[in-house]
């Protein structure tokens, strides 16, 4: 039987006046610990986030950034408050649930690559489908095609280790894409880069934000990518300032 994903990508048209909306959060309040222990990190958010459009969120270490992008990833559940990816509501849902709903419709991209250094790379972009029980053969097919959209047709054989920096993030790239998520969660992708190529990096990932039916969201220190950004939102000790038009600096 083929497989059928129980939270199927949305059906958002490709054309449309109005961009759709992919993140919706309304009144989040995230904690950790209990009792005297306590402390609370994200403190009433209000943020939407659309389709089509690179979204950055920028702030200082400790003000809940990350915290933020795992509950959007459906990673962490809140303590209370609304948290909708493209009209699923996630609020309710077990962890089961939480799990199945972040494989079939988030791809991540980290800073450090997390490519598994034994496979090929064909291999490492298509372990996310062979974990969603796609048949082995066609999932190194779509592997493979998502490596040439990257300009990696020449390394399909290739393993982590023979490749520069850049070539391992694109391969992360790909790896993220494979599944064709409705959201791309970018954890600082430029970080472990030179500045020229991690523009080349957020350049390539400028394209795939331009997507209609997809939102990239990503978390960045580097302030030489923010002239990419379509919408930038600032946070402040577990706070979100209202996005603003992008800027060059923090």
């Amino acid at each position: 039987m083929a497989y059928q994903p129980e939270f199927p990508a949305p059906n958002l048209p490709s054309t449309s006046s109005r961009t759709p909306l992919a993140v919706r959060l309304q009144g989040v309040v995230k904690s950790f610990g209990e009792g005297a222990s306590r402390t609370e990190v994200l403190h009433g958010i209000d943020l939407s986030l659309n389709c089509g459009a690179m979204n950055f969120i920028v702030g200082p270490s400790g003000c809940g950034k990350t915290t933020l992008i795992s509950i959007m990833a459906s990673i962490l559940s809140v303590d209370s408050g609304t948290v909708e990816l493209f009209g699923t509501s996630l609020v309710g849902l077990n962890n089961n649930q939480r799990s199945r709903f972040r494989r079939e419709n988030v791809g991540f991209i980290f800073q450090q690559f997390n490519l598994i250094p034994t496979i090929t790379v064909t291999e490492n972009v298509a372990v996310p489908l062979l974990i969603n029980k796609v048949p082995h053969g066609q999932a190194l097919k779509r592997a493979e095609a998502l490596l040439e959209q990257v300009g990696l047709s020449d390394k399909i054989n290739a393993f982590p280790r023979d490749l520069s920096g850049g070539q391992q993030q694109r391969v992360a790239i790909a790896r993220a894409l494979v599944n064709e998520p409705s959201l791309v969660i970018c954890d600082e992708p430029t970080s472990a880069l030179d500045g020229r190529t991690g523009l080349q990096i957020m350049e390539l990932l400028k394209e795939v934000a331009s997507n209609p039916n997809r939102c990239v969201v990503t978390v960045t220190h580097d302030s030489r990518i923010l002239q990419l950004a379509d919408c930038l939102v600032e946070m402040e000790d577990g706070h979100i300032i209202q996005p603003s038009t992008p800027r060059t600096s923090l």
